[in-house]
């Protein structure tokens, strides 16, 4: 009997996500060899599936550490746009910004990959120091700094002002993970969401390898308040999942918070792609008061708006105004200034709930 068969395969086809959120990079510093795929003059790939990244040379087998950072980032977020560079160990953290200019300023967020090299307050300012020389250059990102920790019990202090783009990681193996929920997370949620984000660890552990069910509680609220990310567990949940967002900087800043920074470079990003156009452009004067037309104002401040208007929009932020001063001399200074305030997302980081009996309702 004639028979024709159809067998559906996988063909690991990368999952297409909207917008430039998810775009991320990998750094991993490392003085062994090289995968085949790589060279000394060829450090940074793009790499979209753990198959792209076999076919670079990157295996389970001779190379298990890069293998399972890819695999995870790969398992929480299969869309992801990843560009991964390896390089020998650097102290002044420079090939960050080379990964963003080879991905041609696209990249908002990057894990740095320093295993082998012991957290020092020292290393998180160099890595700020990095991300403040591309905000100044228009493209901003945030960084996920994992390095080496011999105990957790001496972690370093390494929250100071303005350290706002830099994150550190001391979950065991927990790089990949938290790089794969941060792309996988909209810019105004927090990446420690418990319906949202499971990190798929069934016994987190810190990276000096101690569990945390073998750590003291107050030795963790310790951890917390220092302001490191790691997996924590709760009572009749099954899983694990991200103690905070925090970032290096102060409690009290307004980007002490991953989704806080995200939210503010994804508004600041589109107002200037929006804004630039006009840039040289001309803007008119009445003549018989010498204050900005108000067709001009209503104009500009339409276009400023317009790339927060689409976040409000998509639930990023909670409102936002556009404000420019009418009384402006422009004539004498060629300059317009342009006030725009946003409302952030709230975040639900403690829940306090009343409960017992009475005697009726």
């Amino acid at each position: 009997m004639n028979k024709l068969t159809v067998t559906r395969t996988n063909g690991n086809v990368p999952k297409s996500l909207p917008g430039e959120d998810h775009i991320s990079g990998l750094l991993i510093y490392s003085d062994s060899n090289l995968p085949a795929g790589f060279s000394n003059t060829d450090r940074i790939k793009a790499i979209s599936t753990i198959e792209t990244a076999e076919g670079l040379g990157i295996t389970s087998a001779e190379h298990p550490v890069i293998y399972n950072l890819l695999k995870d980032i790969f398992r929480i977020n299969p869309g992801i746009s990843l560009y991964a560079g390896i390089f020998e160990t650097s102290a002044d953290f420079a090939e960050v910004k080379t990964m963003q200019n080879f991905a041609e300023g696209r990249l908002r967020q990057i894990g740095v990959y320093n295993a082998d090299v012991e957290i020092t307050a020292a290393n998180v300012t160099a890595l700020q120091a990095v991300a403040t020389q591309l905000e100044a250059e228009d493209t901003p990102l945030s960084i996920l700094y994992y390095p080496k920790v011999t105990n957790i019990a001496t972690l370093p202090a390494i929250s100071a002002t303005e350290r706002k783009n830099v994150s550190v990681v001391v979950a065991l193996n927990g790089l990949g993970i938290v790089l794969g929920i941060v792309s996988a997370a909209k810019v105004n949620e927090s990446i420690a969401w418990v319906k949202r984000f499971p990190t798929g660890v069934e016994s987190p552990a810190f990276s000096d390898g101690t569990l945390l069910k073998n750590v003291d509680k107050a030795v963790i609220e310790t951890i917390d308040t220092k302001r490191y990310l790691f997996f924590v567990t709760y009572p009749g949940l099954a899983d694990s999942y991200l103690n905070d967002s925090h970032t290096c900087d102060l409690a009290t800043s307004d980007y002490a918070y991953i989704e806080l920074v995200r939210t503010m470079d994804k508004a600041v990003r589109g107002v200037r792609t929006y804004l630039l156009p006009e840039l040289g452009g001309n803007i008119y004067i009445d003549s018989d008061t010498g204050k900005l037309q108000a067709y001009s104002i209503k104009n500009l401040e339409l276009v400023a708006g317009k790339a927060i208007e689409d976040m409000e929009k998509a639930g990023e932020i909670s409102g936002y105004s556009v404000e420019i001063d009418p009384e402006q001399n422009v004539l004498s200074t060629s300059t317009v200034e342009i006030v725009i305030k946003q409302v952030s997302t709230g975040v639900m980081r403690k829940i306090n709930v009343k409960i017992g009996y009475t005697e009726k309702l």
